[in-house]
């Protein structure tokens, strides 16, 4: 008999326990990911959970169907830091806030651009929820260009790079200065948004032992 069960099955609304059954996956498979990226597996969150793993595969059918359960909740953050940012009068001031949030997301989030590389196959309301982002912050450098206040020729496909450069120093600095990732943040937000009088540089720099801990190559 199989454990995932039928689409029928699966839209009907759940009993109590299935539903708090499926928000503790959710949510310890979010933990996972962050922490340790895609690789962990259903097994692995099952363990996790204190469930069985038939009770992972009654609610998602694969790892796929948990990462996109997960994709809807991570556009969904960032869709409402993008529309915060929108908010703020200032056009530099607009995108600083959005630059640093969608940093602090990747510091948080090992899987967080795994996921969102998935996104252009996931189903179509996950990818007009992208779009919906994509124009969002795409208005939001428009604002910052046509005040004359980010560096020429900055774009919206700019930021996964620079995302993936924040979240390359945060995994490393993880254990040793969990702040540490803000300190060159700053320094990318600086180069996008060049300011006459730059602010003073955040926190610290690392000391001997953790800069040479931290500059290991993962195993």
């Amino acid at each position: 008999m199989s454990t995932t069960g039928s689409a029928a099955d699966l839209d009907r609304p759940l009993r109590a326990d299935a539903a708090r059954n499926r928000e503790l996956i959710l949510q310890t498979a979010r933990k996972c990911f962050a922490e340790r990226g895609l690789s962990v597996t259903l097994n692995d969150i099952a363990h996790e959970a204190g469930v069985g793993v038939g009770t992972v595969y009654r609610r998602f059918a694969d790892k796929d169907s948990l990462i996109e359960a997960l994709l809807a909740t991570k556009f969904e953050a960032m869709n409402a830091a993008a529309a915060r940012a929108a908010e703020e009068i200032d056009p530099r001031e607009s995108l600083r806030l959005y630059l640093m949030g969608v940093f602090s997301f990747r510091a948080r989030d090992r899987a967080l651009a795994d996921a969102i590389v998935r996104a252009g196959k996931a189903r179509p309301s996950i990818v007009q929820e992208r779009d919906r982002l994509e124009q969002q912050v795409s208005q939001i450098i428009g604002r910052a260009k046509d005040a004359g206040v980010v560096r020429p020729g900055f774009d919206y496909r700019d930021l996964p790079i620079l995302t993936a450069m924040v979240g390359t120093v945060a995994d490393a600095t993880r254990d040793y200065d969990p702040d540490a990732w803000k300190r060159y943040a700053q320094v990318l937000v600086d180069g996008v948004l060049p300011q006459p009088e730059p602010d003073h540089m955040v926190g610290e720099p690392l000391d001997r032992d953790a800069l040479e801990r931290a500059m290991q190559p993962s195993s």
